[in-house]
């Protein structure tokens, strides 16, 4: 895999991750004892992005912040997505061009 698609990927799964946290916290709102989950992306060494899911603060219910999350997640993965089918077009046009 090329490092473009590696980062691209890593910024897909990021974003699944952060969908995923936030869709638990929506899912979980009336459980008692409950506690919310964020997830923190950071940079990785090599490119692209890394993730730590760790209990949310401030404490309680936060379905805004959630909702947000969610639409943030889906826009940030459909941006990698687009990176990942670029980069998949541009080697396949070097590929043709070789040829």
């Amino acid at each position: 895999m090329n490092p473009l698609s590696a980062i691209s990927l890593s910024g897909m799964q990021a974003a699944q991750a952060r969908l995923a946290t936030a869709a638990n916290n929506v899912a979980n709102l009336s459980t008692a004892g409950f506690r919310r989950a964020q997830v923190t992306q950071g940079t990785a060494a090599d490119g692209g992005v890394t993730t730590t899911l760790s209990p949310a603060t401030p404490t309680g219910a936060a379905p805004a912040a959630d909702l947000v999350d969610q639409l943030v997640a889906k826009n940030q993965f459909l941006a990698n997505l687009a990176v990942f089918k670029t980069g998949d077009q541009m080697t396949g046009a070097l590929l043709d061009a070789t040829r």
